[in-house]
């Protein structure tokens, strides 16, 4: 069992502190306590989902312990990790590029920020024309070239074990990715990926290759946030890079616009609605508390409007953090006390709990997440409409507010205890 990580990269200048500063505030308060980074590189990003509250009619009620849920969108928190050190040769030590590599092991999945602008170069210095393709190629083949110089340098050392000790391959595969965070179950799926039937000692480099692109992409999934879509020659590359790439992990972003308009909205000269091109100002909502525009920030909306806005829709900041988490197919599951009141053991609002799930996470193992004493003195469960679920079966949308029973009476409750707002999870 471990946290859930979203790792944040990207050249210099290509933006990806502003969008951490757009997704992260590490002074905001986290349900009933105030979050402050464990580390200066880690932050919590909040991405929305549809909060059962709604469903039952219990909005008004709702009190979720970390995050927030407004008119039944809830705010999920989920870890975001700024990992520096992105410049060409890190693979090769370059710059900060052991630390980088080193990293992105606690990783589950990559949000890449990439200029579409083009109007930084490879090292992220100001330039004109440049194509950002090869910043999306460019991540990927410094980690291929990490993972593939590490398993390439031992090979022969590697079979020679093999063959000796008459391993599958998965297992043998294991114990040299088992270093980039991978269990033995992500390894068999990443060589059933890859198509490879034949035996390791007749693997030649071209397979080994074969195998660590497959490995990549079951091991660090890659969200690709197209950013400063607003700036001129962006329209042309976006579309260059849409036909190249798979589009459901591309998302289209203005860090800097999500940054300005989440500030005024702090200053309260706006009214903004995170993930929409809702902002109303003074003018629209005039007996409000909002604070007047002058012409200057007036102008500064109206630019983010016409040229971010009500051309994507809203800024992309949002959808990418959703889009991470779909890729990653978690599932959000709520543990209750009652299902009939879906508040926990101390009665304090209803829903206070969501804890995101890997798929194929079971029910015993979700009590065991929730609380060690719950899945100790198990006796079963029930979802919606009182029905039973097996230990063994798995968690999915359909039965995912769970009540737990238990032989006593004191270890009942179904209130998660973690001290952080972060989220537990198997892979």
């Amino acid at each position: 069992m471990k946290d859930v990580i979203i790792a944040c990269v990207g050249k210099p200048s290509a933006g990806k502190s502003s969008f951490l500063n757009a997704v992260t505030d590490a002074t905001a308060k986290v349900g009933n306590y105030p979050f402050t980074t464990i580390k200066p590189n880690n932050g919590i990003a909040y991405f929305p989902i549809e909060c059962p509250c709604n469903r039952f009619g219990k909005s008004n009620l709702c009190a979720p312990r970390y995050g927030r849920c407004i008119d039944g969108k809830r705010f999920v928190p989920i870890q975001i990790l700024d990992v520096a050190g992105l410049v060409p040769g890190a693979s090769e030590g370059q710059g900060l590029g052991n630390q980088f590599l080193d990293d992105l092991r606690h990783a589950n999945a990559l949000i890449h920020v990439v200029d579409v602008s083009g109007t930084t170069d490879a090292s992220g210095k100001e330039t004109v024309g440049y194509d950002p393709i090869g910043d999306i190629e460019w991540l990927r083949g410094e980690i291929h070239s990490w993972i593939y110089g590490n398993l390439n340098k031992k090979w022969g050392q590697i079979v020679r074990r093999h063959i000796a000790i008459k391993a599958s391959t998965a297992e043998t595969l294991h114990n040299q990715f088992s270093g980039y965070g991978a269990t033995l179950l992500l390894v068999q799926r990443s060589l059933d990926r890859s198509g490879i039937k034949e035996s390791m000692d007749t693997w030649e480099k071209e397979t080994i290759h074969k195998m660590v692109d497959a490995f990549l992409d079951e091991r660090f999934p890659t969200i690709i946030a197209l950013n400063k879509i607003d700036l001129p020659d962006s329209d042309k590359n976006i579309s260059k890079i849409m036909r190249k790439y798979d589009q459901n992990k591309i998302v289209l972003s203005s860090a800097l616009a999500e940054t300005f308009l989440r500030k005024l909205h702090k200053q309260k000269f706006i009214q903004y609605e995170e993930g929409t091109d809702n902002v109303l100002t003074k003018e629209d909502l005039p007996d409000s508390d909002l604070k007047p525009l002058d012409e200057k920030l007036q102008g500064r909306i109206e630019k983010v409007q016409d040229l971010v806005l009500y051309r994507y829709g809203s800024t992309g900041v949002q959808d990418v953090i959703l889009k991470a988490v779909e890729v990653l197919g978690l599932i959000p599951a709520f543990p209750v006390k009652s299902l009939t009141t879906f508040a926990n053991a101390n009665g304090k609002g209803v829903f206070r709990d969501c804890v995101l799930l890997w798929p194929g996470t079971t029910v015993l193992e979700f009590a065991d997440i929730v609380h060690p004493e719950i899945a100790k003195h198990y006796l079963g469960a029930e979802t919606i409409g009182n029905r039973k679920i097996g230990e063994d079966d798995e968690i999915t949308r359909e039965n995912n507010i769970i009540c737990f029973k238990t032989s006593q009476a004191t270890h009942s409750s179904a209130s998660a205890t973690t001290s952080a707002p972060s989220n537990q999870a198997k892979r």
